[in-house]
């Protein structure tokens, strides 16, 4: 069989590894096609793509996006989005901004804490077009103030921590409506992350998602287990929607994920292929310019 990963992340966005060196990684781990989803930009897909193609790896453009949910989190995958579309460049440009609003709101409240570390360090960390929480977690294990990137978010950075501040989410039927125009097919990532009080309440969002234009649930993610597995593919059947799965790498950031493996298990080629036929596209995949 022919495997894939749907879901992971490059320095473009809060992962540690280049877009060249993660579709390096998928050729090692055998994987026969990617795709890219870096959090609010596709900064890297340009890149990704030209080193895919260099490789012999199937390509296609994604982006993940963080969406106004009030219990968990709401994360939309958009599947084929066209990188040269000025409605997702709007859209990144507006989230980076709000990102960059954020980060120096952090910094201050880390040095109040007696915790030094400045912007400079921060963007020398990231060395990339988004600089997110990771990189400060990153600097606070490197510094000695906490002992892991877990504990630095469990203390500082998480939500409800103490040196926390929201980011922009923009509301799903936005984030839709913006995938669908901008050519792509939105997906539900990881929906264990919804924090779901019951099996009906899930159901009902993935029903109104529908309703707003989901075309597909992650199925398979690193947070997923047997069970979430089969519980997961039985509601993607009963709501006709598409199967995707993904690992969810973001490199040393998030340690014990390796890029074409979901809790263990791979993902199936076949999922990849039904996404580019629903684009109705060749195995080629046009990135734009």
């Amino acid at each position: 069989m022919m495997f894939v990963d749907l879901h992971c992340h490059s320095t473009a966005s809060d992962g540690t590894l280049a877009p060249t060196e993660v579709v390096r990684l998928a050729h090692r781990n055998q994987l026969s096609a990617l795709s890219l989803t870096d959090h609010d930009t596709i900064g890297g897909i340009e890149e990704a793509a030209a080193e895919a193609a260099k490789l012999g790896i199937d390509f296609l453009p994604g982006i993940e996006i963080s969406c106004e949910w009030d219990a968990g989190t709401m994360h939309l995958l958009g599947y084929g989005v066209e990188p040269g579309s000025e409605i997702l460049r709007d859209l990144t440009r507006r989230l980076l901004a709000a990102r960059d609003d954020r980060n120096p709101r952090i910094i201050r409240r880390l040095n109040e804490l007696g915790l030094s570390i400045t912007m400079a360090e921060l963007e020398a960390e990231a060395g990339g077009v988004v600089v997110g929480r990771p990189h400060i977690a990153a600097i606070l294990v490197r510094k000695g103030y906490v002992n892991s990137i877990k504990q630095a978010f469990d203390a500082y950075l998480g939500v409800g921590a103490a040196a926390y501040f929201d980011k922009e989410r923009i509301p799903p039927r936005e984030a839709f409506d913006l995938i669908h125009r901008s050519g792509g097919l939105p997906v539900l990532a990881h929906p264990a992350q919804l924090r779901t009080g019951n099996d009906a309440q899930l159901e009902r969002i993935i029903k109104d998602c529908k309703d707003m234009g989901l075309v597909g649930l992650e199925v398979m993610h690193s947070d997923h287990n047997a069970d979430l597995v089969d519980k997961y593919s039985a509601l993607a059947e009963k709501f006709g929607l598409l199967k995707t799965g993904g690992s969810d790498f973001h490199g040393t950031n998030k340690k014990n994920i390796d890029l074409g493996f979901a809790a263990g298990r791979r993902i199936p080629r076949a999922w990849y292929d039904a996404l580019v036929q629903r684009l109705g596209r060749g195995r080629e995949v046009d990135v734009g310019r």
